[in-house]
C-alpha cells in the first residue's frame, strides 16, 4: 500500500465544529489537556477511506475515557469521523488521530480528528526492520496492580516520558526502544506492543498488572494467527528470552508489525516467510 506523500495538507475536524483548515487553532491554553495531559487519545490507520479497526480503536477510547472519568460520546465521535474521512482525497494509507480532552473547566470534552500522511520512517523501517534498545521503565511488573490511578493500561495524553525515550534511542542510533520493567520483564514500546515468535507460538506480555496498554493490532493478529494454526500466549519473559526467540516483532497501528533486526546492538537473523505472514495476518 502505498503511502501518501510527506508535507501535504491534512484534515482536521472537531466536536461540535465539524471540518476545520488544517491550521486552525483547536485547543485553548487553560484546556487540561494542555495544562496536565488530561486527556486521552487513539492513533489510527486510514486505508483507502476505511478505518482500520475503528470498533476496536473506539472500544479502547471508551475504556480510555472512562478511566479518566471523561464523557465519551461514541455515535458523536462516529459522525464526527465519517465527516474526516469523506474529506480525505487520497487512497492508500494515511494515519489517524483521535484526540479527546477534559475542556476548560465548566465547559466540557473537547476532542478533534487529525488526518495526516504516514510518518516518513514507517516504509523503510517496514523494509529494513527495526534497530531497538531496551530501557528501563522503573517500575516493577506488578506496579499497577490494584492502583487505579496509575492508569495502565489507558492511553493518555501524557507520553512525555514515550518521546524522552524515543529520543534516547535515535542518540544512540537505534529505531525504537522497549521498555523492561525493573525486576526485567520486558514490557512495550513507547508506541507499540512487543510480540516475539518461538517455532509456530507468538508471544506477548500479558496486560493488567504490568500497566501495558492492549495494542487492537495485536490482538487481531493474535486471534487470526491462531485460526491458522499459531499457538498464541501471553506471558512474562526477560530480555534474554527475547534474544533467544525466532522473530520479533514491535506492532502499532499505523505502522504495523515491524520486525527487529538489531536488539541491543546484536544482529539478528531476519524470518521472511514469517514474517510476510505476520504482516498478513495483522492486515498489513
Amino acid at each position: 500500500m502505498t503511502p501518501v506523500r510527506s508535507g501535504e495538507r491534512g484534515v482536521l475536524a472537531a466536536l461540535g465544529i465539524g471540518l476545520l483548515e488544517p491550521d486552525a487553532p483547536v485547543m485553548r491554553a487553560d484546556d487540561p489537556g494542555v495544562t496536565r495531559g488530561d486527556g486521552c487519545f487513539e492513533g489510527c490507520r486510514l486505508v483507502d477511506g476505511v478505518v482500520d479497526k475503528l470498533d476496536a480503536h473506539l472500544a479502547r477510547m471508551r475504556r480510555s475515557a472512562a478511566a479518566l472519568e471523561i464523557a465519551f460520546d461514541e455515535d458523536e465521535w462516529r459522525r464526527l469521523l465519517e465527516l474526516a474521512v469523506s474529506a480525505w482525497p487520497h487512497t492508500g494509507e494515511a494515519a489517524m488521530k483521535l484526540l479527546l480532552t477534559r475542556g476548560p473547566v465548566g465547559e466540557g470534552p473537547r476532542g478533534f480528528v487529525w488526518i495526516n500522511p504516514v510518518p516518513a520512517d514507517y516504509p523503510r523501517q517496514r523494509r529494513e526492520g527495526l534497530r531497538v534498545i531496551t530501557l528501563d521503565r522503573g517500575t516493577t511488573a506488578d506496579a499497577f496492580a490494584d492502583a487505579p490511578w496509575l492508569l495502565g493500561g489507558v492511553k493518555t495524553l501524557s507520553y512525555a516520558i514515550n518521546v524522552a525515550a524515543q529520543r534516547e534511542a535515535a542518540q544512540r542510533g537505534a529505531d525504537d526502544v522497549l521498555f523492561v520493567s525493573a525486576d526485567g520483564v520486558v514490557l512495550e514500546a513507547p508506541t507499540g506492543s512487543v510480540t516475539w515468535s518461538v517455532g509456530r507460538t507468538l508471544r506477548t506480555t500479558p496486560t493488567g498488572a504490568t500497566g501495558i496498554l492492549a495494542g487492537t493490532t495485536q490482538h487481531r493478529l493474535f486471534e487470526r494467527a491462531a485460526e491458522s494454526g499459531w499457538r498464541t500466549e501471553a506471558v512474562r519473559a526477560t530480555v534474554d528470552d527475547l534474544h533467544g526467540a525466532d522473530a520479533i516483532w514491535v506492532i502499532s497501528s499505523v505502522r504495523g508489525p515491524v520486525d527487529v533486526v538489531q536488539l541491543d546492538g546484536r544482529q539478528r537473523a531476519r524470518q521472511p516467510e514469517v514474517d510476510r505472514e505476520i504482516r498478513r495476518l495483522a492486515g498489513f
